[in-house]
C-alpha cells in the first residue's frame, strides 16, 4: 500500500513540477530580462528527473521486475529519457538549446500516460512469458532512449526547416518588391539610399542571427540524432538476440520489427546525407522530419492496432 501511495505522490509531483517548468519557459519568451526564471526552470527539470527516477525505482521494487511491461510504464520511461537528455545537453552546453523541446516533450508523454490511458494500465502486473528475460532491460530501454533522442533531433530538424523556409520566402519577397520599385520608379534618390543602407544593415544583423540559430539547430540535431541512431542499433540487435531465445528466430518480420527496421533505414539515410558533401543540410532535415512521423507509427501506431508478436504493448484510451 505504501508503494502505491508513493507512486501517486511522485507521479503528480513530477507532472506538477514539469507543468511549472513549461509555464516558466513561456514567461522567459516574453520577459528576457529576468535571469532567475531560466535558473528556476533548470532546477525544475532536475527535480522532475529525480521524481520520475523515484517513481520508476518504486515500481521496480514493488513489481520485482524492470518497469517496462506495458505502455504506461514505457511512457513514463520515455518522459524520464527526455529529462535525462535535457540534463546531458545542459552539461555539454550551458545555454541548453534543447530545453525548448525536451521540457514540452516530457510533459506531453507524462500527461498522456497519466490522463490518456485507462486506469487498469497504471497497475503493475505479472510479466507475460515472452517478457520474462534479462534482455527486457537492455532491449526496451535502448529502444525508448533511441525514440527520445531521435524525436528531439527530428524536432530540431523541423525547426531548422521552418526557419530556413521562412527566410527564403522573405528574401524572395524583398527581391521581388525591389525589382518592382526599380522598374516603376527608376533611379533611387540619395536620401533614400541612406535609409536603405540602414535598413540593409538591420536586415544583415537579423540574417546573421537567423544564420547562427539555424547553425545551432543543425549542429544539435545532428548530434542528438547520431546518439539516438546508436541506441536504436543496439536496441534492434539486442531485440534480435532476445527474439531468437523467445521465439526461435532472430527476425520474424513482425509489424513492430518491420517498422523498427524502416525507422533505422530512414535515419541511416539521414546519416548518409550528412556525410555526403554534395547534399545540403536542408535535405537531411527533410529526412529527419519524415523520421519523426515514422517513429510515432512504430511506437504508437503498432500498439494501437494490437497485432503481431508485440501485441502485449497494445493499449486502450480512457473513456468518459
Amino acid at each position: 500500500m505504501i508503494f502505491v501511495t508513493l507512486e501517486h505522490i511522485l507521479t503528480h509531483l513530477s507532472f506538477s513540477i514539469i507543468s511549472i517548468v513549461i509555464t516558466i519557459h513561456l514567461m522567459t519568451l516574453l520577459i528576457h530580462e529576468i535571469r532567475g526564471l531560466r535558473d528556476s526552470s533548470e532546477k525544475g527539470m532536475i527535480a522532475t528527473f529525480f521524481s520520475i527516477t523515484g517513481l520508476l525505482v518504486i515500481r521496480w521494487i514493488s513489481s520485482r521486475h524492470f518497469p517496462l511491461s506495458n505502455l504506461y510504464e514505457s511512457l513514463i520511461f520515455l518522459s524520464w529519457s527526455f529529462s535525462i537528455i535535457h540534463m546531458i545537453s545542459k552539461i555539454w552546453n550551458h545555454k541548453n538549446d534543447l530545453s525548448a523541446i525536451t521540457a514540452p516533450s516530457a510533459i506531453f508523454t507524462q500527461g498522456f500516460a497519466t490522463s490518456g490511458l485507462s486506469s487498469e494500465m497504471h497497475q503493475s502486473s505479472i510479466l507475460v512469458p515472452a517478457l520474462q528475460s534479462q534482455w527486457l532491460m537492455m532491449h526496451v530501454s535502448m529502444m525508448l532512449l533511441s525514440y527520445a533522442a531521435l524525436l528531439c533531433g527530428s524536432l530540431l530538424s523541423v525547426a531548422f526547416l521552418v526557419i530556413t523556409f521562412r527566410k527564403n520566402i522573405n528574401i524572395f519577397c524583398k527581391n521581388k518588391i525591389f525589382l518592382i520599385k526599380s522598374f516603376f520608379f527608376g533611379k533611387i534618390e540619395y536620401g533614400n539610399k541612406k535609409n536603405s543602407i540602414k535598413h540593409t544593415s538591420l536586415l544583415s544583423f537579423r540574417n546573421y542571427y537567423k544564420y547562427q540559430l539555424t547553425q545551432g539547430l543543425d549542429y544539435w540535431g545532428y548530434r542528438v540524432i547520431g546518439l539516438g541512431f546508436t541506441f536504436l542499433t543496439i536496441g534492434i540487435l539486442s531485440g534480435a538476440v532476445w527474439a531468437n531465445e523467445a521465439w526461435g528466430s532472430y527476425w520474424n518480420w513482425d509489424p513492430k520489427e518491420t517498422w523498427a527496421f524502416i525507422t533505422w533505414t530512414i535515419f541511416a539515410i539521414y546519416s548518409h546525407t550528412r556525410t555526403n558533401q554534395s547534399l545540403q543540410a536542408t535535405n537531411s532535415a527533410l529526412v529527419a522530419s519524415i523520421g519523426f512521423l515514422i517513429i510515432w507509427i512504430c511506437y504508437f501506431g503498432i500498439n494501437l492496432l494490437g497485432i503481431g508478436l508485440h501485441s502485449y504493448g497494445s493499449f486502450t484510451l480512457t473513456s468518459n
